[in-house]
């Protein structure tokens, strides 16, 4: 058995009755049932849909996202989260590059890294290179004034949690920002780089050896094995091609409103939902969201 998720953004409320029960036929399907009034449904299904792509892209014009998975399996025990561009709606670097007057430089950097144009750790080094001198004081201001939560983060981290699974947050960004949204989400542990700095200021390096794509694939084997868990038990989100591997490896990897090489690559794309989104894939209603 295979489910097919509708999924609006929140604040729109755009999935109606009528555009359901249209995926529904398409589907080959007889029923549906609401997760969120307004926002997601599951359509019960006997066999993967030959024409999702069609209906997939039928739906995207309606602005509302489509996945198909089976049944068995769709509730995770562990949530993997990048951070930039996904649980937060910055990236880290780019705001401090703001602040040390390279922000535009930075930005082009960071845009080319995360659809895999460039090598990740040589963009991160350039980069990083770029603050050289930047008072340390300035990442809590960064903090403070300019890094804002995805929405649905919360509701995402206190539901999984409340239902037993443990979340951890890799990001090829940097351990002061890292701790500081595990702390405030509530995610079990954070791994990201560190900003070296001397005398109050950034030295322009980061200490080796860098996290990238590859420390995000051995975090998700690390823990799975902690936990006794497999990969299969994994949801993982992200949205930058240095999350492609543990996007792959994980039971549900999940393109949250990313870049065209990883959307690409996944077949659980989320273009329209925010965060909640990884909720209603793995089949919780909105009655069963924790505070």
């Amino acid at each position: 058995m295979y489910v097919a998720t509708l999924i609006a953004n929140p604040k729109s409320e755009n999935l109606t009755a009528a555009i359901a029960s249209d995926a529904m036929t398409e589907l080959g399907a007889s029923e549906f049932a609401w997760l969120a009034g307004g926002i997601a449904v599951d359509v019960p299904l006997e066999q993967n849909p030959d024409n999702f792509e069609t209906i997939w892209a039928d739906l995207q014009e309606q602005q509302i996202d489509l996945v198909v998975q089976p049944v068995m399996g769709r509730r995770k025990q562990v949530l993997l989260a990048d951070m930039d561009s996904t649980m937060i709606q910055q990236e880290c670097i780019d705001e401090l590059a703001a602040e040390a007057g390279v922000g535009e430089r930075v930005v082009e950097i960071t845009a080319r890294a995360m659809n895999g144009e460039l090598d990740f750790d040589d963009a991160l080094n350039e980069r990083v290179g770029l603050l050289t001198g930047l008072d340390v004081n300035v990442i809590q201001q960064v903090l403070d004034t300019r890094i804002t939560l995805m929405p649905g983060g919360p509701e995402l981290l206190a539901t999984m949690r409340a239902n037993g699974a443990y979340a951890a947050l890799v990001s090829g960004g940097f351990t002061d920002f890292t701790s500081a949204i595990a702390a405030k989400l509530g995610f079990d542990e954070n791994r990201a780089n560190t900003l070296l700095q001397k005398d109050g200021k950034l030295t322009g390096r980061v200490a080796m050896p860098i996290l990238g794509r590859q420390a995000k694939v051995d975090a998700l084997m690390d823990i799975v094995a902690r936990k006794k868990l497999l990969p299969s038990d994994v949801i993982a989100v992200g949205d930058g091609a240095n999350d492609l591997g543990m996007l792959h490896l994980a039971g549900s990897g999940v393109a949250l409103h990313a870049k065209p090489v990883v959307a690409a690559e996944c077949s659980l794309r989320l273009n329209f939902a925010d965060l909640t989104g990884l909720l209603y894939i793995q089949g919780y209603s909105i009655d069963d969201f924790a505070a």
